[in-house]
């Protein structure tokens, strides 16, 4: 079966393949700013389902679909990405020495035998950021990384030193969450360890 994960996030590309598996990847070029929704559960579990189900839409055949999508929950809001370098500065001069919520929307459709089903679940994880300085803070921003990722910071790159704890799988921080998706195969009827390459054919990021 065909592996697919509608993401353009070279993170969740990356974890996927340490994972052991190799999918390919189909960008749904779903427009966010189409969804409102206040609640940051409720937003991030709609654009995992709205990015996968626009992908869906022009497949055929047998193949399972991931994918996901990742907002901050804090100071009770939902926060996307910055955007740009004073937002970021701007919004981890709130966040440091605080703690907000990652949550991460997936989505995961199975396709076989011209049936499809598919399930949406969402993975929370709790995160503590460092009392960062203001120096630290605008260097970060100017780095560009914070802009670039769901509520200014991963911690891949150099906003995991900014990071102090985690409470929850840290998987789902850097944007999937590998137990949550290895349940969610299993419930649609697919075996794990079936996705997984030859260990020779393996592609390491």
């Amino acid at each position: 079966m065909r592996l697919i994960l509608a993401s353009k996030s070279p993170a969740r590309l990356a974890l996927l393949r340490r994972a052991g598996l190799a999918p390919e990847v189909i960008v749904s070029g779903f427009e966010e700013s189409q969804i409102r929704n206040p609640v940051p559960i409720d937003l991030a579990m709609t654009l995992a389902r709205c990015k996968g189900e626009s992908v869906v839409r022009r497949l055929d055949g047998d193949y399972i679909l991931i994918a996901c999508d990742s907002v901050l929950e804090f100071e009770g809001r939902a926060h996307g990405k910055p955007g740009t370098e004073q937002a970021a500065i701007e919004r981890w001069q709130r966040m440091r020495a605080r703690e907000g919520i990652l949550h991460t929307g997936h989505y995961v459709a199975v396709s076989r035998a011209s049936a499809l089903h598919d399930s949406v679940r969402i993975g929370s994880t709790t995160v503590a950021f460092a009392d960062v300085s203001d120096g630290e803070i605008a260097a970060y921003a100017a780095t560009g990384e914070p802009q670039r990722v769901a509520g200014g910071f991963t911690i891949d790159g150099r906003g995991g030193a900014f990071v102090t704890s985690i409470s929850g799988d840290p998987f789902n921080v850097i944007g999937l969450s590998l137990p949550l998706v290895r349940q969610m195969v299993i419930d649609l009827g697919v075996a794990w360890q079936d996705l997984w390459v030859p260990p020779d054919d393996e592609v390491t990021a």
